[in-house]
């Protein structure tokens, strides 16, 4: 009898508002280990959204909805009102994502005001409504994912909340392990999950504070989800994904993305972010990623330290191209005094 190799875990790469947008996702699938992206959430508030707010959120949808690496990406929607969500996506379908995933966590005050994100965990049967609205308004094949907290004030009606989810047609379930009102304060409850798990006959992510490959290790003895989503971890370590995979595979992990095989994924983001962002956000969208990268790289605080003081796009640029340069040399990078001459 011939044995089939069981597929390896799924790794999938989490949408983070202002920060995991279509730029970083391209950096960081191109890097590798990860099976598929959730975009940032498209707020839908009552209209129908035309398509260049889509395709805003996700030009991969120009490329056969992948990122340039060839990863799938799945857009995520959020709303309470349950026609206004299955008309939306009935729309985003067409214009062919790898699937639609609906947003019941996040934890923002305006959102949560106007009755979505992590509000609607207090309403098991209005989340039944909205799932099974947008399940019914896009093609059969098309999946419909959904993400959660564990509760808006406490995690009570967590199982309710998943299991309203799967009932309605929900193919996948990911858990952020924490409430509303946790925010993104450690720790991540991952020992909740199993309860959720139990109560669904759908696959379930653990997703929550996952930082290290330790950190992975651990929110899977705790939550029994292989499957994991990776937010801020991934962003801080890009190589977090390839490391797990090494792992998987029985392999030595030692240090999948060393900072001198970094550098050039940091000169291509930065050219993307050129090329894509308004100019009032080039600047500060590296510094942001540069000061997550700090807690793995030790490299990263003189990088960083160097860029917190420009503004001006060529003297960005001018540091960066001395980066790597001094990388590629094995020289250390300069310091903020020697780039801070260039600061317009």
């Amino acid at each position: 009898m011939n044995s089939v190799a069981a597929a390896p875990p799924l790794l999938l790469l989490a949408p983070m508002e202002g920060l995991l947008d279509f730029v970083l996702r391209d950096i960081l699938t191109r890097v590798g280990g990860v099976d598929r992206c959730v975009s940032e959430f498209i707020r839908v508030t009552g209209t129908l959204l035309p398509d260049k707010v889509f395709l805003r959120y996700l030009p991969e949808l120009r490329n056969g909805g992948r990122t340039l690496a060839g990863t799938p990406v799945r857009a995520q929607l959020l709303g309470s009102d349950p026609a206004c969500m299955a008309e939306n996506a009935a729309r985003l379908a067409a214009l062919g994502p790898e699937g639609i995933d609906l947003n019941f966590g996040c934890p923002a005050r305006v959102v949560n005001r106007h009755g979505g994100g992590a509000a609607l965990l207090r309403e098991p049967e209005q989340i039944a409504k909205v799932v099974a609205a947008v399940r019914r308004a896009v093609p059969a094949a098309m999946p419909v994912s959904c993400k959660m907290r564990l509760g808006y004030d406490d995690a009570a009606l967590a199982v309710a909340c998943a299991q309203a989810m799967a009932d309605a047609g929900a193919c996948e379930i990911v858990v952020h392990a924490r409430t509303k009102q946790d925010g993104y304060r450690p720790p991540a409850y991952w020992e909740q999950i199993p309860a959720i798990r139990a109560a669904v006959r759908v696959p379930v992510v653990a997703n929550g504070e996952i930082w290290t490959l330790q950190d992975a290790l651990r929110c899977r003895a705790a939550s029994g989800c292989d499957a994991l989503m990776l937010g801020r971890g991934m962003v801080a370590d890009p190589g977090l994904a390839l490391a797990l995979r090494a792992h998987d595979a029985g392999q030595s992990v030692g240090q999948p993305l060393p900072w001198a095989a970094l550098v050039p994924h940091l000169l291509t983001f930065w050219a993307l972010v050129c090329a894509q962002l308004e100019p009032r956000q080039r600047a500060g969208r590296l510094k942001q990623w540069l000061n997550l990268l700090r807690r793995r790289y030790p490299e990263a605080q003189a990088a960083y330290d160097t860029v917190r003081v420009l503004t001006e796009q060529r003297a960005v640029g001018e540091a960066l191209a001395r980066l790597a340069a001094a990388t590629a040399g094995g020289l250390a990078p300069a310091g903020p005094a020697g780039a801070s001459a260039h600061a317009a």
